[in-house]
């Protein structure tokens, strides 16, 4: 089980990898959003907020009105944001829950390609 640090590092990491990444601010320059991260297995909640494509926080705790809720195990939040395993796998086992609509589904799956490309 990670602890709430570990997922608030791995976010901060991924933070750093969407706004450095050029090709995907520019992509995503339209996409003004707040996701709310929920570990099942423990009481780490977070909330990251993007405006025009930039990530502009991530902080500890529920904040806002949520567009996207990304639920799963303390885990899988960690290796997700570190770009250790696939979410879109863990997505179709139902190992990992997205309420968001299904353009916002597109975009996330597309950031994952983009900052993690597969080998």
């Amino acid at each position: 089980m990670a602890t709430q640090q570990e997922i608030t590092e791995a976010l901060a990491d991924f933070q750093v990898q969407c706004n450095e990444n050029e090709r995907l601010r520019k992509m995503q320059r339209d996409w003004t959003k707040v996701l709310h991260m929920v570990a099942e297995d423990n009481e780490s909640r977070h909330t990251m907020t993007v405006v025009e494509g930039e990530t502009t926080k991530v902080e500890e705790g529920l904040h806002g009105t949520p567009d996207i809720i990304v639920t799963t195990s303390s885990e899988a939040l960690c290796d997700m944001f570190w770009g250790d395993l696939n979410p879109a796998q863990r997505y179709l086992r139902g190992e990992l829950k997205l309420k968001a609509s299904k353009e916002d589904v597109m975009r996330l799956d597309a950031i994952n390609l983009i900052i993690w490309p597969e080998d």
